[in-house]
């Protein structure tokens, strides 16, 4: 069974830094991609971004990119969200999510499997 839980999320000042894990069960890094998303209050889903089980390539919405890093810790079974330079419209509950790979190495799109998510809050 493919389970997701994602942690870490909490309260920040705006410029401040949090690292979100995504920690997996239930399958290998190597057969599924792994996403995040955010919902904040009152606006719809959006991808944060994902990482490749193929080729470990990542890729980042455009309003995160240069602040946010993805990456993996297969040993672990866990993925991290290193958020830097948070704004407040950061604010939102995060969620990781999982996709059969299906030998691609395109990560970016809506995942078959999502964990309970974590809130972040970031403040000015």
């Amino acid at each position: 069974e493919v389970q997701l839980q994602a942690s870490g999320g909490g309260s920040v000042q705006a410029g401040g830094s949090l690292k979100l894990a995504c920690t997996y069960s239930g399958f290998t890094f190597g057969d599924f991609h792994i996403g995040w998303f955010r919902q904040a209050p009152g606006k719809e889903q959006e991808e944060v971004g994902c990482i490749s089980s193929t080729d470990s390539s990542t890729r980042y919405l455009h309003s995160v990119q240069g602040r946010f890093i993805i990456s993996s810790d297969s040993a672990k079974n866990v993925v991290y969200l290193q958020m830097n330079s948070l704004r407040r419209e950061d604010t939102a509950i995060y969620y990781c999510t999982a996709v059969p790979s299906g030998g691609s190495s395109w990560c970016w799109g809506m995942p078959d499997y999502w964990g309970q998510g974590t809130l972040v809050t970031v403040s000015s």
